[in-house]
């Protein structure tokens, strides 16, 4: 097992970490009763030494995390970690290295986990015993922090290895590139007006229920993020749909919505029975999304093979280069905002796939 410091007094690590350049992090959250995540331990790994730090202590973090974010990360897989420091702290690191992302740009499958990349890389078994363990509870059992210190242990000479390698191939720039786009805020952001695309069933609805659809959502979305609750916690997502084809015009017609908690009903009728009146049909521009035609089927099918032909050449996975999502949106919504035409990919493919379209 790694040697680790663990540190209750984050500040008191902020002059140590002046000194280092690149460090590797990864997190520990806890999601399960809250719409946001819970930031429970930060791993950071240096050249020398491991630091398992306590978010959740009482004292001072500013200097810590200023400090942090000074520095390039090597993280893997960093989505969800970027999104729960993000939302604690309020900031972004400077730069960051995904070793995941570096991995599938030779030839690693596309999401490949940790454990796996390390077997690989450094022929180490890592031990997976706690990923269900509740990092919110304090004190934190020694085998937990031993378990978390692992997961940073080998991210530094993973990312050693695999620049080298990336380097080598001309494709280093390639992975800061990919690793980059996720320090876009952007990403992080959620909008009560997008609060309808989470609402299942929801897709093809147009017209007047298209807007009560929005509107529900938007309330529930509100209410989720004021209570720091999850979604379906608030009221859930057949519930909701129930009241879009119901309509209901009174607090009895609400009351009788099956799975509508009496509770919600007698706090909130009054928000969601205004919602639901006050939606009128003109209020979105919204056609939902029919199935490809024959000609957009066979163009499909044609970028696709283009892709695969590419990706086959650099001895890399197809998604890696372009998914079949990403491909299909460019067709439906006719956009070249797309990253399939933007840097690496746009340089070695996007060029050809435009003049498809």
């Amino acid at each position: 097992m790694p040697h680790f410091q663990y540190v209750d007094h984050p500040d008191a690590l902020a002059d140590t970490l002046q000194n280092q350049g690149r460090v590797g992090v990864d997190t520990e959250f806890m999601r399960e009763s809250t719409y946001y995540s819970q930031l429970c331990l930060v791993q950071i790994s240096t050249r020398d030494a491991i630091y398992c730090v306590d978010p959740l202590t009482n004292q001072g973090q500013a200097a810590f995390w200023e400090s942090l974010f000074e520095h390039e990360w090597v993280v893997h897989s960093a989505r969800q970690d970027i999104e729960v420091v993000y939302q604690t702290a309020g900031a972004m690191p400077s730069s960051i290295f995904d070793t995941q992302v570096a991995a599938a740009l030779l030839g690693h499958p596309p999401q490949v986990g940790y454990a796996a990349l390390v077997k690989t890389l450094f022929d180490v078994d890592m031990d997976k015993s706690h990923t269900r363990a509740d990092w919110s509870k304090r004190p934190l059992r020694d085998a937990y922090l031993e378990y978390a210190a692992e997961d940073v242990e080998h991210l530094l000479p993973a990312a050693d290895r695999l620049g080298e390698e990336l380097d080598r191939l001309g494709r280093l720039a390639w992975a800061q590139e990919d690793s980059a786009a996720m320090l876009d805020p952007a990403l992080y952001v959620t909008e009560d007006v997008q609060a309808v695309d989470r609402l299942k069933g929801a897709r093809n609805l147009r017209g007047r229920k298209r807007a009560i659809a929005a509107r529900l959502a938007a309330w529930r979305e509100a209410e989720a993020i004021t209570r720091n609750r999850p979604r379906q916690w608030i009221l859930r997502d057949n519930v909701l749909m129930e009241m879009v084809f119901s309509t209901p015009a009174n607090h009895r017609q609400l009351e009788t919505i099956e799975g509508m908690p009496p509770k919600v009903a007698a706090r909130s009728g009054k928000a969601l029975l205004d919602a639901v009146a006050g939606a009128s049909a003109d209020e979105h521009d919204y056609t939902p999304p029919g199935p490809p035609d024959e000609g957009q089927k066979a163009l499909l099918k044609e970028m696709q093979a283009r892709v695969a032909a590419c990706a086959r050449d650099l001895g890399i996975a197809a998604e890696t280069v372009a998914s079949k999502r990403e491909l299909s949106a460019v067709i439906i919504s006719g956009s070249r905002d797309s990253r399939v035409f933007r840097g690496w990919r746009g340089e070695l493919i996007g060029d050809e796939l435009q003049q498809l379209l």
